[in-house]
């Protein structure tokens, strides 16, 4: 019987000597991740120019589940993805903007659009530029994690981009192309800029 007590009393203070260090352990895995957050967000930068390699589907996946994961005004949802893998089609949307002239050898477009059908009424309705918006950023970021390389090109409000691109894929009056995402391994490794400046901060009032 005492025996039993014993061994129950030393199984107590063996649990309580392992807490400290757990807690020790989780606080430090913690704040691991939170510089690899910061980090990931400081370094991402604009890459031009790709490798000849294929980006896995498994990250395609990835890369859009971040685009969805995006805040969005009263949860609407309002995008639409159009991944572009073809490399015939690819050079189309290259010629058509002369300014996408990456995609001609980059493995892999992402065209983020809005579905008008899904957004907010009235004058809200342009809250889908937000939306995606935010959805293009979480998805120039997982980019990045993910040890790809991408940059952001603009096609939303020059109707002289979207519309030819429009035609060429077919794509509804409903939906309206934001941007292209161009993204694949990268080939350069260009420096990040620096764009913190204090004067741009207010603090409670202008």
């Amino acid at each position: 019987m005492k025996q039993t007590h014993l061994l129950r009393k030393c199984a107590a203070l063996i649990m309580l000597a392992a807490l400290p260090c757990s807690l020790s352990a989780q606080e430090h895995h913690c704040k691991n991740t939170e510089k690899a957050v910061i980090n990931n967000i400081m370094t991402r930068t604009s890459v031009r120019q790709y490798q000849d390699k294929a980006v896995e589907q498994d990250k395609v996946e990835t890369m859009l589940r971040a685009g969805m994961a995006a805040p969005t005004a009263v949860n609407k949802q309002p995008w639409h993805f159009i991944v572009v893998n073809d490399k015939a089609i690819l050079e189309k949307i290259a010629e058509i903007n002369p300014n996408k002239r990456m995609l001609k050898t980059a493995p892999l477009g992402i065209i983020v659009c809005g579905n008008l059908e899904k957004a907010l009424s009235g004058d809200a309705q342009q809250y889908w530029i937000q939306d995606t918006s935010a959805a293009t950023e979480n998805i120039l970021l997982a980019a990045h994690g993910l040890g790809l390389g991408a940059v952001w090109t603009a096609l939303f409000p020059n109707k002289n981009r979207y519309e030819p691109l429009r035609e060429l894929l077919g794509i509804p009056e409903h939906i309206i192309p934001l941007n292209i995402i161009i993204i694949g391994y990268p080939a350069e490794s260009p420096t990040p800029k620096d764009k913190w400046k204090p004067e741009n901060v207010s603090y409670n009032k202008f």
